[in-house]
């Protein structure tokens, strides 16, 4: 059996503990959040790529009106 004197020092050492794993997550946290705004960014962008791309391609399949002419 502890004695008193051990179970408070548990305590006090376990509280200790406690505060640094909240610490911890609390900055494990906010490094999320930065990531997740990154990939949002990034995301938002390739997106926006992905659209101008398949606006280009659609045009480069009709014939421009310069092309219709020539083969008219």
């Amino acid at each position: 059996m502890s004695t008193l004197k051990e179970t408070i020092e548990k305590i006090k050492n376990l509280e200790t503990e406690k505060k640094n794993l909240l610490d911890e997550i609390d900055g494990l946290k906010k490094m999320a959040e930065a990531k997740a705004m990154t990939l949002e960014t990034e995301v938002a962008s390739l997106r926006e790529d992905a659209k101008s791309l398949k606006i280009l391609m659609a045009q480069c399949q009709e014939p421009s009106s310069a092309n219709r002419l020539k083969i008219s």
